[in-house]
C-alpha cells in the first residue's frame, strides 16, 4: 500500500515539474540545468610507460623534432603547454629505455630521445629570445645573468656567470685568502701545469696544421688542376702554394709550375 502511494507520487512529481519547465520555457524565463562534466582519463603510472600496442613493437613511426621557425609562430601559452607534454614524453621514453636495459631486449628508435630533447631545447631558445626582447624593450638590457672571463684555480681562463651571495666578496675572507693572499694562481704548481698545459695545445694545433697539409697534398695529387682559391678559403691556415709545389702533390706527371 504505501510502495504504490510512494510511486504513483513520484510519477506526480515529475510530471509537474517538466509541465513547469516547458511554462518557463515558453514564458523566456531561463532555467539553470547542470550538465553532466566528466574528468580526463587518469593513467596513474602507466602514464610513465608507452602504449601496450607499442611494447612488442622494434620500429616505431614518429615524426621529426620541433624547428625554430614553427616554434616562434605560437604563443606562450601553447609554448608552456607543449613544454610539459614534451617532458612527459621524455620521461615516458626514459622509463621505456630502462626497461628494455632490464629486460635484455631492444629499445626501438633510441632517436626519439634526442628529438624531444632538441624539441625542448628550440622551446628554451625562442623563450630566452622573447625574454631578452622584452627586457630591452622595457628597461634597455637583455635581463641574462652577467657572463665575464676569469681565472680559476688552475689558472685556466673560463667563463663566470655572476649570481648574488650572502656575502660581499671584500668581506669574505674565505674568498680572499686563496685567491688574493695566498696566490694560488701564481704559485709553482699552477706555473708549471700552465707550461704543459700550453704544450699540450700547441702541440695538438701543430697535429691539425700538419694533418691539414698533407690533404691538400693529397687533393692537387688526385686533382692537379683544382682551383687554388677554394683551396685557401677552405683550409685559411694551410700555406697552399707551398703544398701545390711538394714532391707528394706531383704525383706522375710533369708539373705545370
Amino acid at each position: 500500500m504505501n510502495l504504490s502511494f510512494v510511486r504513483s507520487a513520484f510519477k506526480i512529481t515529475t510530471a509537474l515539474t517538466k509541465r513547469s519547465q516547458n511554462v518557463f520555457r515558453l514564458s523566456g524565463v531561463a532555467v539553470n540545468r547542470k550538465d553532466i562534466h566528466t574528468t580526463s582519463k587518469v593513467d596513474d603510472l602507466m602514464e610513465f610507460f608507452d602504449s601496450k600496442k607499442n611494447w612488442a613493437e622494434t620500429n616505431i613511426r614518429v615524426g621529426r623534432a620541433w624547428k625554430l621557425d614553427e616554434l616562434r609562430i605560437k604563443s606562450n601559452t601553447d609554448l608552456h603547454k607543449l613544454w610539459y607534454i614534451l617532458l612527459k614524453e621524455r620521461n615516458m621514453l626514459y622509463t621505456m629505455q630502462l626497461e628494455c636495459e632490464q629486460k635484455v631486449r631492444l629499445f626501438p628508435n633510441p632517436e626519439r630521445i634526442d628529438k624531444v630533447q632538441e624539441s625542448m631545447n628550440n622551446i628554451e631558445t625562442v623563450v630566452r629570445e622573447r625574454n631578452v626582447a622584452y627586457y630591452k624593450l622595457e628597461t634597455g638590457e637583455t635581463g641574462e645573468r652577467p657572463v665575464e672571463d676569469v681565472i680559476n684555480l688552475i689558472g685556466l681562463p673560463e667563463k663566470y656567470e655572476k649570481k648574488e651571495y650572502f656575502l660581499p666578496k671584500f668581506i669574505n675572507t674565505r674568498w680572499i685568502k686563496p685567491y688574493i693572499e695566498h696566490g694560488y694562481t701564481n704559485s709553482c704548481a699552477i706555473l708549471k701545469f700552465r707550461k704543459f698545459y700550453n704544450e699540450k695545445i700547441h702541440r695538438e694545433e701543430k697535429k691539425a696544421r700538419n694533418r691539414d697539409f698533407n690533404h691538400v697534398q693529397h687533393l692537387f695529387k688526385r686533382f692537379p688542376d683544382l682551383d687554388i682559391e677554394k683551396v685557401k678559403a677552405e683550409y685559411p691556415k694551410v700555406d697552399v702554394e707551398k703544398a701545390r709545389q711538394t714532391k707528394k702533390a706531383r704525383g706522375h706527371y710533369f708539373p705545370k709550375f
